[in-house]
């Protein structure tokens, strides 16, 4: 019989057995998926870790402190002095990150691109005073990897099996403490069922099933959209949380959640509303679905992803659409992810270089050939022509349109000393920032002939990450609405809110869900290890 199980061969999972192995624990690890997907929806990401007082902030002249971090993360979260265990979980996470995350992964060969990210600025509330967000050299996949190979080459290696596509569904009790789960394999639905002494659920959230991010849509953001598409893992349902739920462990926070405004369906699609999750280049006017722009307060990314989801939501029609043009797209365009980005993913220098000097025409020419959600025209009159044909209306109006780009270029024109418009002033603040002005353009008009074509892209909401879940203690272990921890039963990364059920609040600032991963997961192994 195995020491402890781990539900979840995600960056939590991983991280929780490699503490296990090292302090001699048997480990069972069970996971939905197949082998080929080892390492969960961590091996797509980006790879973007919040992190305090590293070198690469050094190097950047950043003077940051936990202290700093915390009043940041409290204030942007909205976190209440009631929040006993997420505000528990935000202070260990600001605290502990240095150590036990970014000095931990770099002697494990895991490096960072040398200049650091500013994301989660604030706008209405405060967010990230100085750039935290450490993206991997090589993206999530290279995280997953090294944390894999560093699993396969532990000289513990034997006391550790791994039996993929084994779908748990219920935790099993015994003398009141958990000891064991049960389930079916997804091959050929064989029933299983196995025993230790204790068992960390590392399962993920529940938004890839869109049914539950209906059920619990937060209030501020009025009824959910008629289309969500799936960000999420496809087997992040939420299954694991029922399990917990039934053997009496708290659910906290779910109708926190991480969903992003400017999603677009995926050119292969691998799951059901499969999307991809833009980073919307600042340069483009954010529009609704009549063409308007989208304000008072114009939309620009890297300020609070939470609010522009809420403006998009609070529209008539609940999608929008971007309007660029060529010269934009290619200095601004991001796709979230490993898979497209591939110079960083696979660590080509002169690649990642060039993309940043010249454009990424790469992603350009991948998007517009062959996203369904990208429309690519002359002038004004084709491209609201083909944004009206895409949606099947003749909801885009050419007169609002061209009323939008012209005040825009018009502000422009006038130079920089008399711009009176909010989304400029944003994009000269964000420029101040080195990692920022190689990637912004300098106040780029839209309607310029030598610019074009013109592109627009049509955005829905797509959902994400779940900032709530299963409540647990610093020692990861999962509590009992009285707050007593339930015996033997452990839980890490993003099926724990990424710690205490929900340490994020209502807004994260981002990098701290892989970095929630790698901390509750090390916290719940080395935890496990002591009791088992």
């Amino acid at each position: 019989m195995s020491d402890v199980i781990i539900i979840g061969g995600g960056i939590a999972g991983i991280c929780a057995a490699l503490e296990l192995l090292d302090a001699g624990r048997r480990v069972l690890m069970l996971d939905r998926d197949t082998a080929d997907s080892f390492g969960g929806l961590a091996k797509e990401s980006f790879g973007g870790i919040f992190l305090v007082g590293t070198p690469e902030q050094r190097r950047a002249g950043i003077r940051d402190t936990p202290e700093l971090a915390l009043a940041d993360w409290l204030a942007f979260g909205e976190l209440g002095a009631n929040e006993r265990w997420p505000r528990a979980w935000a202070e260990a996470y600001v605290q502990r990150c240095h150590d036990e995350v970014s000095i931990w992964l770099r002697a494990r060969g895991i490096g960072f691109v040398p200049a650091p990210h500013w994301v989660e600025r604030g706008l209405f509330t405060p967010g990230n005073s100085v750039p935290r967000f450490h993206i991997v050299w090589g993206t999530g996949r290279e995280l997953a990897l090294r944390l894999i190979d560093h699993l396969e080459r532990h000289p513990h290696r034997d006391r550790l099996e791994i039996r993929f596509s084994h779908r748990v569904e219920n935790l099993l009790v015994s003398n009141g403490a958990v000891s064991g789960c049960s389930g079916t394999t997804e091959e050929d639905s064989r029933p299983f069922e196995v025993h230790a002494a204790s068992v960390i659920v590392a399962a993920g959230g529940f938004n890839g099933n869109l049914e539950r991010v209906r059920q619990h849509w937060h209030r501020d953001w009025g009824t959910p959209p008629p289309v969500v598409l799936n960000g999420s893992h496809r087997y992040a349902d939420g299954r694991l949380h029922d399990a917990v739920d039934a053997v009496g462990g708290q659910l906290t926070h779910l109708d926190s959640m991480w969903n992003y405004a400017a999603g677009v369906h995926h050119p292969r699609p691998r799951k059901p509303g499969h999307g991809l999750s833009l980073v919307p280049p600042r340069s483009a006017l954010w529009l609704n679905w009549r063409g308007e722009r989208i304000g008072p307060m114009p939309l620009v990314t890297g300020f609070d992803t939470r609010d522009l989801v809420a403006q998009v939501c609070a529209q008539e029609r609940q999608y929008s659409w971007q309007l660029m043009n060529r010269t934009i797209a290619l200095k601004e365009l991001a796709v979230s992810g490993a898979e497209f980005n591939p110079s960083i993913r696979d660590k080509k220098k002169l690649a990642f270089l060039r993309d940043l000097l010249f454009g990424n025409r790469w992603l350009y020419e991948e998007m517009t050939g062959s996203c369904e959600d990208f429309v690519v025209g002359r002038d004004l009159p084709e491209l609201v022509d083909r944004m009206n044909a895409l949606q099947g209306d003749d909801a885009v109006s050419l007169d609002a349109m061209r009323e939008a780009c012209e005040r825009y270029d018009a502000q422009i024109d006038r130079g920089q000393s008399l711009h009176n418009d909010e989304q400029l002033r944003r994009i000269d603040y964000v420029r101040r920032w080195k990692g920022d002005r190689i990637r912004t353009c300098k106040f780029q008009k839209i309607l310029e002939p030598k610019a074009g074509p013109l592109i627009a892209v049509r955005e829905f909401i797509i959902s994400r990450k779940s900032l709530g879940g299963i409540q647990t203690d610093l020692q990861s272990r999962v509590l009992d609405p009285a707050g007593n921890p339930i015996p033997g039963l452990y839980a890490a990364g993003e099926a724990a809110g990424f710690g205490g059920g929900g340490m994020h609040g209502l807004r994260a600032l981002e990098g701290s869900f892989l970095g929630g991963c790698i901390l509750g997961g090390r916290i719940a192994g080395q935890a496990a290890a002591k009791t088992s």
